[in-house]
């Protein structure tokens, strides 16, 4: 009788783990059950800040990636990157290990009817002529305003050519709108230099991983599995005082975090989504293509227009 106690007990013991999903082999989540997320920057800012050099807010980013040990992507606008500041900005994450990628040379929008196939081809290769004399090039490109075309002719057009040149599509998973909190951040720093920006770190923080939660979710749904993000961030004031917050931020909350280039090489990157007009998150588009979430998805995906009421409420 007492053996036979003795075993119901194990029996239930191993059944109640079973059933819990917070149990794994060693009690711990493993890296394939946890979201995964990698860091992306857009534009190349060769401006001075409010109260900060180009030289010391560019530092202040790069450090922090260099603390966390992460190697990121630079999209790079062309336009500002032929002088000494521009080509000091790609010198320097170059120098740091970071890669070189391309954004066009004048930031236009693909998906205005101004904007031919024949004058973006045109921006992909000019920009390509300045960032392919890096060592970490990487080509990689990334549209302007996530807009992939507003046309069949310039959509499939463009892929070929991207294809033609040696070229991938630098998608992002994870959008949001960091740009738009560091315009206010800015703006509060042009009237007092010395002001408090605790606030709008905590914005930023809680911002972008709400945003990142949102899109982990339907890239769970549409894949179920944990795919390897990629964050579209800016290379401004913003990231370089809350970066290195961010990154941990997403540590405390179980994120796993990677380099960047070897997010690519999730299979998720391979897909092209078929919408008309194109663009935005490729998960966002993905989401879009299967028609199952049109109660869940916004147009334009990110914009200021959907934090500006929360941003005034709290002061910032």
């Amino acid at each position: 009788m007492k053996k036979q106690v003795i075993i119901g007990m194990l029996l239930l013991l191993v059944a109640c783990k079973a059933t819990n999903p917070s149990h794994t082999a060693g009690s711990d989540i493993s890296s394939a059950q946890k979201p995964t997320i990698s860091f992306t920057f857009d534009d190349g800012n060769t401006a001075d800040m409010p109260g900060y050099t180009l030289e010391v807010w560019n530092a202040l980013l790069l450090k922090s990636l260099q603390k966390h040990n992460l190697k990121a992507i630079l999209f790079s606008s062309g336009a500002n990157k032929t002088d000494q500041k521009g080509k000091y900005v790609l010198q320097s994450w170059n120098d740091a290990g970071h890669w070189i990628a391309n954004h066009t040379f004048t930031h236009p929008n693909f998906n205005s009817n101004k904007t031919t196939l024949e004058n973006f081809e045109w921006e992909l290769m000019m920009n390509d002529s300045i960032i392919k004399t890096y060592s970490n090039y990487l080509p990689l490109f990334r549209f302007p305003y996530l807009k992939e075309g507003n046309t069949a002719e310039k959509v499939n057009g463009f892929r070929l050519f991207m294809k033609e040149k040696g070229y991938r599509n630098g998608y992002v998973t994870i959008d949001a709108s960091d740009w738009y909190v560091d315009s206010r951040l800015r703006e509060r720093l042009k009237q007092n230099t010395k002001a408090n920006v605790e606030a709008f770190k905590t914005f930023y923080l809680e911002h972008l991983y709400d945003r990142a939660q949102y899109y982990e979710s339907l890239s769970y749904q549409l894949t179920n599995r944990h795919i390897n993000h990629t964050i579209l961030l800016h290379h401004n004031l913003a990231a370089a005082l809350f970066l290195d917050d961010l990154i941990q931020y997403f540590k405390d909350k179980g994120w796993n975090v990677m380099d960047a280039e070897k997010a690519y090489a999730d299979a998720i990157y391979q897909k092209q989504p078929t919408n008309i007009p194109a663009g935005e998150s490729l998960i966002w588009a993905l989401a879009k293509e299967s028609g199952k979430f049109e109660s869940i998805l916004r147009y334009p995906a990110e914009d200021s227009e959907y934090e500006k009421d929360k941003m005034d409420k709290l002061g910032l």
